[in-house]
């Protein structure tokens, strides 16, 4: 597998884009995902995306999106969320990517107005609408596992049972190590997504809230979510996913030293290529 760097990790710090891919690169990793909103920036900045990773020879992975509109239970946000996930599949495609990284959110009122089958019915038809025009573009959409108590997608049954009822095959899983950590998923419970999954995200966490912590400032057990993931033998990408660092001046040496951990683990582990 490659070992990737989500680009979020540099515009929290208020570094540019073009700077971020530069040091990416800088740094040695092997590629890169993309956090943009084909709504919110304009065609300088679209474009200058593709041209400066071209330029460092830093091919683009994976596309992510929040789209928690898409179980809304008006049928006009549904309809605005599949368009903007369009324009997104669009933007992968122009980009090269792989796959768009999806993240669906939660059930709302506490599953307690709306039904909570509903939501999930929400979720089947507008993934399989989505499946359907990623496959026309050779894409796969990847679905995010999320740690919190009302997610949509918050443990491996759900997301095993997501993935069989939408039943195409441009719709996979996505694996987040920490996520799995923080929703008390067992490693060897990864072997229910062999052929579902497709990409994977990797931080580390305090053990009790979301962190997206460089790996060993944390207590994530890697080594054995790590070998589970090697058995699964997925063609793809462990991508870092940094968020908020306490001293965003430093950024530089945050992400250096997720790297250094991360490459070492999957070293060790037998996974990077």
């Amino acid at each position: 597998m490659k070992l990737g760097l989500i680009n979020s990790a540099w515009a929290q710090a208020g570094k540019d884009t073009a700077w971020g891919i530069q040091k990416t690169k800088e740094i040695g990793f092997d590629c890169i995902d993309i956090f943009a909103d084909p709504f919110d920036i304009d065609i300088r900045e679209r474009l200058l995306i593709k041209r400066e990773c071209d330029k460092a020879e830093l091919p683009i992975v994976s596309v992510c999106c929040v789209a928690v509109g898409l179980i809304d239970f008006n049928a006009s946000v549904r309809r605005f969320h599949l368009e903007r996930c369009i324009a997104y599949l669009d933007m992968c495609y122009e980009y090269e990517a792989k796959n768009l990284l999806l993240v669906l959110g939660e059930y709302i009122w506490n599953r307690e107005v709306i039904p909570s089958e509903e939501q999930w019915r929400y979720g089947i038809e507008t993934c399989r609408e989505l499946a359907e025009y990623a496959a026309d573009l050779g894409l796969e959409i990847v679905l995010e596992l999320e740690p919190f108590p009302l997610s949509l997608l918050n443990n491996v049954d759900s997301m095993v049972r997501f993935v069989d009822e939408v039943n195409h095959p441009a719709l996979r899983a996505n694996i987040d190590v920490s996520h799995l950590h923080l929703a008390g998923i067992e490693p060897s419970e990864l072997a229910r997504l062999k052929g579902r999954a497709a990409h994977v995200h990797l931080s580390d966490c305090d053990g009790k809230q979301h962190g997206d912590l460089p790996p060993g400032r944390g207590v994530v057990p890697f080594e054995p979510y790590l070998q589970e993931i090697k058995k699964l033998q997925i063609d793809g990408a462990i991508s870092l996913e940094l968020e908020y660092s306490p001293e965003p001046s430093q950024i530089e040496s945050w992400v250096r030293e997720a790297y250094d951990s991360t490459a070492r683990l999957m070293a060790e582990a037998g996974l990077r290529s």
